[in-house]
């Protein structure tokens, strides 16, 4: 029986666009800036930064090579977190709905920057905080680890309290779909243009 949805945020609950991030990268005067971001994960400084491995002042550090003289740690983080669009707000309402009948959870591929700010942001449009719409979160800075690594997985289930079989884990990476299997959770993909509401509402929950 699945007690639990875990659910990735990027793709899944948050809307993303890479391509506006990597233009605005592009306009502050990077140079092929679309090298550090992949189809579901970011490389060099980004994905540090995403995985614990530097601060937020490192990661600013680190990009200066790659950009002009005199752009801001503000401007730095305002182009990253061009890569997000948004949350529907209906997509908060059947948050608040599935809440009523699961534990559900959080389990995300992120970063303090946008984390603190943007994600921070979108969750409080309807006049709630982020904290009020799961039982429970785990960010990859904080794990230290990224999806699909059977260690931000494990973490999870110390953190959260979780058992993988009673588990349902929505995400939009195959990769990390099958990282999830393995590990005995029962998933199920955010294919593009789909709602996890419908992937929820279609899923034998027995």
């Amino acid at each position: 029986m699945i007690r639990n949805l875990l659910f990735d945020l990027g793709g899944v609950i948050m809307d993303i666009c890479k391509a506006d991030c990597v233009e605005a990268y592009r306009r502050l005067g990077m140079s092929e800036p679309e090298r550090f971001f992949g189809e579901f994960s970011q490389q060099g400084p980004f994905m540090q930064l995403e995985e614990g491995a530097i601060s937020v002042e490192e990661f600013h550090a680190a990009l200066r090579p790659y950009l002009p003289d005199g752009v801001t740690d503000a401007q730095i983080d305002e182009a990253f977190c061009r890569f997000l669009t948004g949350i529907p707000a209906h997509r908060l309402g059947a948050l608040e709905q599935l809440r009523r009948r699961f534990k559900v959870y959080l389990l995300s591929n992120t970063n303090q920057v946008m984390w603190d700010s943007r994600i921070a942001a979108e969750f409080r449009k309807c006049g709630r905080e982020r904290e009020d719409y799961f039982d429970g979160m785990v960010t990859s800075f904080e794990a230290r680890s990224l999806k699909p690594s059977p260690e931000i997985f494990r973490y999870a289930e110390r953190k959260l309290g979780i058992d993988p079989e009673e588990t349902l884990f929505i995400d939009d990476s195959r990769a990390n779909l099958e990282a999830a299997a393995r590990l005995g959770y029962n998933t199920a993909l955010a294919a593009p243009g789909t709602e996890f509401a419908d992937i929820i509402a279609a899923y034998p929950m027995q």
